[in-house]
């Protein structure tokens, strides 16, 4: 690292060139400032240092050097009990040569991970964002699985620590995906790493699959669970993202639940930034309680009025309850840094892992084989009392060749020749050994040594079936509990601009060309919020789209404003405008899309004088009948007559529009209000999104008129029918969602917990804007079989009481029931036990009054209008 001291020192000539080519500011161009010298080399250096020393984990073990120093003193402090964390973090400052807080920041962090340090003490909470208590209170043990799969000195590398007085290990050989399950995150000089946590169990799987040979893929697992979207993960790498939503509930109508938050946040970050939302207007909530503990639990309270599925959706598009990660995958490989997915890191792990058990298996042989040898040895020696040789012996090397001669004869059997290392260890044998020796307690210790070395050898033959149990013990052992917790699903992105609260009235002064949130003398528009566009027609056919301001001046003669919305295609606007200021009149509809924002569009022809005559905005493409009236001219024979603007096609802004006259028009008035010209809207539910959609994703329910409901009933026997809206969110435990026809019954099996019988009801739904309940509202009854079908039929299976087997009835519920109230109790079906009730297919049926469904007319196809010189209609 640089002297701090020469960081004060003044540049001069003596020293070298320590500044190249000073950036000097042309009139054309900046010139480029090369560093060079001393301050390339100490940038360098310190670079180096961040990244290998500090900020980024090996891809070896995983850890970043403190944790790895850490995990180092812990092993050599472990005696089985707790040690306080002050004790571990000052022993470990024998290898990290830094301050001791960042030592007991980096174990905390370890700890809470559950995983290597068995805890005890306040380790604060991740969920809200506790810190732990200090290090003097708290304690710390390793957990058995580090102690199996993180150290093994025999095939540890070692180095000399940073004063020389100590050897740390260079990586410890961790025989797990270590850091695919704890995750890491840093930030170096240059480039940062952001490795996701994933899974214990299904590492390991994955990895069983990559000795096998199989395909795989993983997916990141928080610690605060939360719902993930992974389809854009790309492996980890550059340019992934990964969306992670809060689980979010309705628990009654004016109250919705939190009990589970998104990675990288906490319980009180999560409420700052709904308070925050709920200040600027986004959201509206009444008040909020934070009831976590072990479990999350955030109460958000609503104010009367206020749509909950509205709300939840302003909670992910506004406030903390979805963030979007993006995953960065860099480790240190052979002293440099690596970028790399997480399928190759957990490849590259899992190989080691083979190689790491390979080497102690190694080790394990020739030590049993050494074990082996100097039994066999002793064996030898003291069977054959070649000990008795040595008895005549003055000196030192006349006992070792004594021993050696006496050994020649018998060493035929032994694995390797016999060392003057073995002759030493031979004479160290006490006499009480000698005299005690069993011969066959000797030969089935080596019987037993020859069937271990066998096994081994037999594993290293067998290397990848042998990692592969291991990786199979890891997980019975230590799998259990630790199942993936968040939920992996795709999100649909919802839209700011359809969820916000708008929170603000908009104002418009038509008169002066005004308009905006602060002109509160003027005419009220409409409410609206900070994030709308809006849209504003004048009366001299000029059209400009802008963003909501406190006072904003948009050209005088306003003759429509309101709240644009970019993607709505059902909104069509009727047109009539003068060519001009004398000049003939034209007819157009058009809807708007694909507009620039602030700039000024032409409806007209964009002739001086030009101006609109008669103007109306349909939000469901509605045509009305207009009527024409012309001003008084002898030529004229005709002076009103009648417009249809539903003969007319819907075309671009842009276009000139169809010729009503060419006489000037006195008056235009609405004669009737027209209809819908759209087909109705065909409407797909997205079981994977539970979302309604446009655009043919999922389940199609049918076509869909601006006064026609969806029939939606759950599992509680609740039922309700409501507007099909674009952003309704469904409970789990829905069963059926169909176009609601309201003349078709609805049949339902249930059991009454308070008779505890089963009943059949047919029923009508009665109430189109209130959720009812169908069934009884005891605790234990539970609704068996409800059909939308018109004669559904089903089968009754009776339970076997006492080994007699009632046969199975089926029953036509048509016949069965007349349609009753929601209310009625219905008939009793039966008072036996039942094994099961199954919906078989239902009799056929036609229906008397079919639903007539207006063929569309695509726009392209009506015929263009002409309007003649007499002032009627006609087409060509």
């Amino acid at each position: 690292m640089m002297q701090e001291d020469n960081l004060n020192q003044p540049l001069n000539n003596n020293d070298g060139e320590h500044i190249e080519n000073l950036g000097e500011l042309t009139e054309d161009r900046e010139t480029i400032t090369k560093v060079t010298g001393m301050y390339k080399d100490w940038f360098l250096d310190y670079a180096s240092y961040v990244i290998l020393e500090r900020a980024v984990p090996a891809i070896e073990d995983g850890f970043k050097p403190v944790q790895r120093r850490i995990m180092h003193s812990m092993k050599e402090l472990d005696d089985g009990r707790y040690n306080k964390v002050a004790n571990i973090v000052g022993h470990t400052m024998q290898y990290h040569p830094h301050g001791d807080a960042s030592i007991g920041d980096a174990i905390v962090q370890i700890g809470q991970k559950d995983l290597l340090i068995d805890t005890q003490g306040n380790w604060g909470n991740i969920l809200t964002g506790d810190g732990a208590a200090a290090s003097r209170y708290i304690e710390a043990r390793l957990s058995k699985f580090a102690l199996e799969v993180l150290y093994s000195p025999k095939i540890t590398a070692w180095q000399a620590s940073y004063d020389g007085r100590r050897n740390e290990p260079v990586n410890l050989p961790v025989k797990f995906p270590l850091l695919l399950t704890q995750g890491a995150e840093g930030i170096a000089v240059g480039l940062s790493t952001k490795v996701l946590p994933h899974n214990f169990n299904e590492l390991i799987d994955a990895s069983i699959k990559i000795l096998k040979g199989k395909p795989f893929v993983i997916y990141p697992d928080f610690p605060t669970q939360g719902i993930a979207d992974v389809s854009a993960y790309n492996d980890g790498m550059r340019g992934g993202r990964v969306r992670v939503r809060a689980r979010v509930s309705q628990l009654d109508k004016n109250t919705l639940v939190i009990t589970q938050i998104p990675f990288s946040t906490n319980t009180s970050s999560l409420i700052d930034s709904i308070l925050k939302a709920n200040e600027k207007g986004k959201i509206k909530i009444k008040k909020i309680e934070d009831n976590t503990a072990a479990e999350v639990e955030i109460l958000i309270h609503l104010p009367a009025g206020v749509s909950p599925d509205k709300t939840i959706d302003a909670l992910y598009a506004f406030t903390g309850c979805e963030t979007s990660i993006a995953p960065l995958g860099c480790v240190i490989m052979d002293n440099k840094p690596l970028f790399v997915g997480v399928s190759d890191m957990l490849v590259m792990s899992t190989n080691q892992t083979v190689q790491l058990l390979k080497r102690e298996l190694e080790i394990q042989l020739d030590e049993l084989e050494e074990k082996w040898h100097f039994l066999s040895l002793e064996r030898i020696f003291i069977e054959n009392r070649i000990y008795r040789a040595i008895e005549e012996q003055e000196t030192w090397e006349g006992v070792i060749a004594a021993i050696d001669e006496g050994l020649k004869p018998f060493t035929k059997t032994l694995k390797r020749a016999v060392s003057e290392e073995d002759i030493v260890r031979l004479t160290e044998i006490k006499i009480k050994r000698i005299s005690r020796f069993d011969i066959d307690k000797a030969n089935q210790n080596i019987e037993a040594l020859e069937g271990e070395i066998e096994q081994v050898k037999h594993d290293l033959d067998h290397l990848i079936d042998f990692a592969i149990a291991y990786f199979t013990r890891l997980k019975e052992r230590y799998g259990k509990g630790r199942e993936r917790k968040t939920e992996l699903k795709n999100f649909d992105t919802i839209e700011a601009t359809k969820v916000v609260l708008r929170n603000t009235k908009l104002y418009v002064n038509r008169e002066e060309g005004f308009f905006g949130t602060s002109l509160r003398k003027d005419e009220y528009v409409c409410d609206c919020s900070d994030i709308d566009d809006i849209i504003v027609f004048l009366r001299n056919g000029s059209m400009v789209v802008s963003k909501v301001d406190e006072k904003k001046f948009v050209g005088k003669d306003i003759i429509h404003i309101a709240v644009f919305d970019r993607n709505d295609k059902r909104t069509i606007y009727n047109l009539i405008y003068r060519d001009g200021k004398s000049g003939s009149s034209y007819i157009k509809r058009f809807n708007v899309s694909g507009i620039t924002r602030d700039k000024v569009y032409e409806l007209t022809q964009g002739k001086s004088g030009s101006q609109i005559l008669y103007f109306s905005a349909n939000p469901n493409g509605e045509a009305e009948v207009v009527t024409i009236l012309l001003r008084q001219l002898s030529n004229i024979k005709k002076l009103k007559f009648e417009i249809d603007f539903a003969d007319l096609l819907i075309k671009g802004r842009g276009v000139k529009g169809n010729l009503v006259t060419k006489y000037a028009i006195k008056k235009i008035e609405l004669k009737e209000k027209g209809i819908s010209t759209l087909r109705p809207r065909k409407i797909w539910f997205d079981d994977t999104v539970h979302r309604l959609n446009v655009d043919g994703r999922g389940e199609l329910l049918g076509e869909f008129k601006a006064e026609d409901r969806l029939l939606i009933i759950s599992q509680s026997g609740k039922i309700k029918t409501i507007i099909p809206e674009l952003t309704t969110h469904f409970d789990e435990d829905m069963i059926v969602l169909e176009k609601w026809k309201p003349k078709k019954p609805i049949s339902a099996i249930y059991y009454d917990g308070e008779k505890a019988r089963y009943y059949v009801k047919r029923f009508l739904v009665e109430n189109e804007n209130r959720e009812e309940l169908f069934i009884s509202e005891h605790e234990n009854s539970r609704l068996e079989i409800v059909s939308t079908d018109y004669r559904p039929v089903a089968e009754i299976v009776f339970a076997k009481v006492k080994g007699i087997q009632k046969e199975s009835i089926v029953i036509d519920l048509e016949q069965f029931i007349s349609v009753k109230g929601i209310k009625a109790l219905g008939n009793q079906l039966t008072g036996e036990k039942l094994k099961q009730i199954n919906l078989l297919d239902s009799l056929p049926y036609e229906e008397e009054e079919k639903e007539v469904v207006k063929e569309e007319i695509e726009l392209d196809d009506l015929p263009d209008t002409k309007i003649d010189d007499e002032g009627q209609a006609s087409l060509f």
